[in-house]
C-alpha cells in the first residue's frame, strides 16, 4: 500500500500541537483474519502486523484524532471516522480511504456521531447510537437500515467468511441481540441476558453469537439460525467489564477480556463422531461441550453453589487489574494475541491439555519510539 499523506479537514485544529509527546490511543481494533491490528490516535492511525509484530503502515499528522479505523479484507480500502479533542474528521462522516490510490473514494455523512464501522465483502455497515445502516461498497447505495436500542458503544458485529452476510446488533430492548441473515432474508432476536448487552462476537462464519452483560460473570454461546443456548460459560464470580470476546478460526475455543485484568480461554470441542457435517452438528446445540472432566461437572450440579456447576476457563493470562484490553487468536495454534490501550502487545500460548496459565512469548510497546516505523 503506498505510503501517501490523508490530509485533515481542518475541523477542531488544535493551535499547539506538541510532536514530542506520545500520542495517545482513542481506539484499538483486530483487522478480520486477526493478522493485524490498527491504533487510532489523537494524531492519526497505524496499523501493525500481528505474526511477525511489525509497524506497517502509518498515518500521522500534527493534529487530528481518529476515534474508528476498520479495513476491508483485501487491504486496500480503509475506513476512517474522526474523534478525540480535535478530530482529523467530523464525527460524523464516514471517510473511505483507497490506500492503492492514496485518496479518498467516497464519504457517507450523517447526523449524529459514527459509533464504529464493518466490513463484509461487498457491504460496509455503519452503526450510529440508535441505528444501523448497510450500503453496498460498490455504489454507496443504502440496501438496509436497522432500529436498534441506546447502542453508545456501537456494538455490531458481521460474519467474516465468504458467503452470505450475518449480521448482529443490539435488538429494541434490554439484553436483545438481533441477528440478520441476508441471504435468507431472516431475522432473530434473542433474549440473552437479563441486564444490558456489554459485548458480543460471531465466529467467522456466523453460526455462532457468544454474549456477555453488563454483570460480566457469564458468557452465552448461542445458534445464530434459531437461538438456542449452546452452552454458558464463566469468566467468574464477581461483576466486571467484558471489553472483548473472540472466537478461534476453528470454533474449538472462546476468549474473552475484563477490567479484572484477566484473559480466560474457554474450550469449546465439537464431537466429530456425530452424523453430518460440523455446521450441523453445532447447530444442534447437542455436540458442543466444553474441556473439562464430565466427572467434576456431575459431581457439583446440585450440590455447590451454581457459579460452581458453570463451565470454567481452561486458560488465563493476567494484565495488571482495571487493564483495558482486546483479545483476539493468533494464526500459531493455541496462540492468543491481546492488545491494551497503554499500547502493549502480548503474543501468549495456552497448554490446551493442562491448561492453568498462559506463557507469554513476546511483548511490545507500539507507541515507544523504538517501536517506531
Amino acid at each position: 500500500m503506498p505510503h501517501q499523506p490523508i490530509e485533515p479537514h481542518g475541523r477542531g485544529q488544535n493551535p499547539n500541537p506538541n510532536p514530542n509527546m506520545p500520542p495517545a490511543l482513542l481506539c484499538l481494533s483486530f483487522f478480520r483474519d486477526n493478522g493485524c491490528f490498527a491504533a487510532g490516535m489523537d494524531r492519526g492511525f497505524r496499523i501493525f502486523s500481528c505474526d511477525p509484530f511489525r509497524e506497517i503502515i502509518r498515518r500521522e499528522v500534527d493534529v487530528g484524532g481518529i476515534s474508528v479505523v476498520d479495513m476491508h479484507f483485501q487491504y486496500t480500502i480503509m475506513a476512517l471516522v474522526g474523534g478525540g479533542p480535535h478530530p482529523m474528521y467530523p464525527p460524523n462522516k464516514v471517510i473511505l480511504w483507497d490506500g492503492n490510490q492514496g485518496r479518498c473514494i467516497g464519504e457517507l455523512s450523517f447526523r449524529t456521531e459514527v459509533r464504529s464501522v464493518r466490513f463484509h465483502r461487498d457491504r460496509v455497515v455503519v452503526v450510529l447510537e440508535h441505528k444501523v445502516y448497510v450500503y453496498n461498497l460498490a455504489d454507496l447505495k443504502l440496501l438496509h437500515q436497522i432500529e436498534t436500542i441506546s447502542n453508545p458503544k456501537g456494538l455490531c458485529a458481521v460474519s467474516q467468511l465468504a458467503g452470505s452476510l450475518v449480521l448482529v446488533c443490539p435488538g429494541l430492548h434490554k439484553g436483545q441481540v438481533r441477528v440478520e441473515h441476508f441471504a435468507p432474508k431472516k431475522t432473530k432476536f434473542i433474549m440473552a441476558h437479563d441486564s444490558g448487552i456489554a459485548c458480543f462476537a460471531l465466529n467467522p462464519d456466523g453460526l455462532f453469537l457468544a454474549t456477555a452483560s453488563s454483570k460480566g460473570t457469564l458468557v452465552r454461546v448461542f445458534n445464530t439460525v434459531d437461538g438456542a443456548l449452546l452452552r454458558e460459560v464463566r469468566r467468574g464470580a464477581d461483576r466486571a467489564g467484558i471489553y472483548s470476546l473472540a472466537f478461534s478460526a476453528t470454533g474449538q475455543w472462546l476468549a474473552a477480556s475484563s477490567d479484572k485484568g484477566t484473559v480466560h480461554v474457554f474450550g469449546l470441542n465439537f464431537n466429530t463422531k456425530s452424523p453430518g457435517n460440523d455446521n450441523s452438528q453445532c447447530a444442534s446445540g447437542s455436540n458442543l461441550a466444553v474441556t473439562q472432566p464430565r466427572s467434576f461437572r456431575s459431581i457439583v450440579r446440585g450440590v455447590l453453589p451454581k457459579y460452581f456447576s458453570s463451565e470454567w476457563s481452561v486458560a488465563q493470562f493476567r494484565l495488571p487489574e482495571g487493564s483495558h484490553c482486546i483479545v483476539a487468536f493468533g494464526h500459531q495454534k493455541n496462540t492468543v494475541a491481546i492488545l491494551g490501550m497503554d499500547g502493549s502487545f502480548y503474543r501468549c500460548e495456552f497448554d490446551p491439555a493442562n491448561g492453568g496459565e498462559m506463557t507469554q512469548l513476546e511483548y511490545h510497546n507500539f507507541l515507544k519510539p523504538e517501536e517506531a516505523f
